[in-house]
């Protein structure tokens, strides 16, 4: 898929100095909405938001967002970006309105009267008005949690980069987010990344499964789970009962253990068809990865 606007990424690569390989090659075309990076910890998303986000530069690759050359220009994309990384640092005596205040007044909000509209709007938003005169140092996880959405939105960015945007929200809290995120998607592009796949499958029209530095695929969910179509079968095992060891998904049940396995006919034995979902798709993109570098 090629877009004239959006973000385009090509042959990203990044060593660090210990000799650690966090993006080999990553090649990305994400337009307006919200796009999914999906992978394991370790895998070299957070490396690739904090480039994206300009926080560091690649060794080898090209950045360009509506045009504009990212990595030539970094200041150009971050008038128009919002981020929220995986940990968010609490200032000390600062309240969260007065944080809210200096990160609008950075983005240009120099009018004070659209500064403060705007900064009532986003405590709104992620339903922190009551706390708003509160230190930020104060807030429990889940509400720094929330406000570091707020600030991510601050100045209304046309690229929003969010790294694992659900750890530490309770189900309520996610499901909010999720509404946000979605809402700003209409009118920019959202990059998500995220180990959990429920977030992607619920969000994303199109995604990328990122393991070891590379784009091991790219597509909508259903692309993703198509091959599968017909090939899982589940079966649940009691406790102490032997699981293949090529099963492709494994999980607890109350009463033992659910094994997913595919097989191209039934194995039989107590097995029942078994309709794809994104998880299934991920677990078995990157077993054919891992296999594709052993070989």
């Amino acid at each position: 898929m090629s877009n004239s606007n959006g973000l385009i990424v090509k042959g990203l690569t990044k060593t660090y100095a210990n000799g650690v390989r966090a993006l080999n090659g990553v090649h990305l075309n994400v337009g307006p909405g919200l796009y999914g990076l999906l992978g394991p910890n370790g895998a070299g998303k957070s490396t690739l938001m904090r480039t994206l986000a300009t926080l560091q530069t690649p060794d080898a690759g090209t950045i360009t967002f509506n045009g504009i050359d990212v990595i030539a220009s970094p200041d150009r994309l971050r008038r128009r970006l919002g981020y929220l990384p995986q940990q968010i640092g609490a200032y000390p005596g600062v309240t969260g309105r007065s944080l809210l205040e200096r990160f609008a007044w950075l983005k240009g909000r120099t009018d004070r009267r659209e500064r403060d509209a705007e900064i009532s709007t986003l405590l709104a938003r992620v339903n922190l008005s009551d706390v708003g005169h509160r230190e930020v140092a104060t807030y429990s996880g889940g509400m720094l949690r929330r406000f570091g959405i707020a600030l991510a939105l601050v100045g209304s960015p046309q690229l929003l980069i969010v790294d694992e945007p659900t750890a530490g929200l309770d189900p309520a809290e996610r499901n909010h987010f999720h509404r946000v995120l979605a809402e700003v998607a209409a009118e920019a592009v959202v990059l998500l990344s995220t180990h959990i796949v429920d977030d992607v499958e619920n969000l994303c029209g199109r995604l990328s499964i990122v393991n070891r530095g590379r784009v091991v695929a790219e597509g909508a969910p259903a692309e993703l789970t198509a091959p599968l179509a017909g090939r899982l079968w589940t079966r649940t095992y009691a406790r102490g009962e032997p699981i293949p060891d090529d099963a492709l998904n494994v999980s607890p049940t109350p009463s033992g253990t659910r094994a997913v396995v595919v097989r191209d006919v039934s194995p039989g034995d107590g097995f029942v068809a078994h309709a794809p979902k994104l998880d299934d798709a991920y677990h078995y993109l990157l077993a054919e990865s891992r296999q594709a570098e052993a070989a």
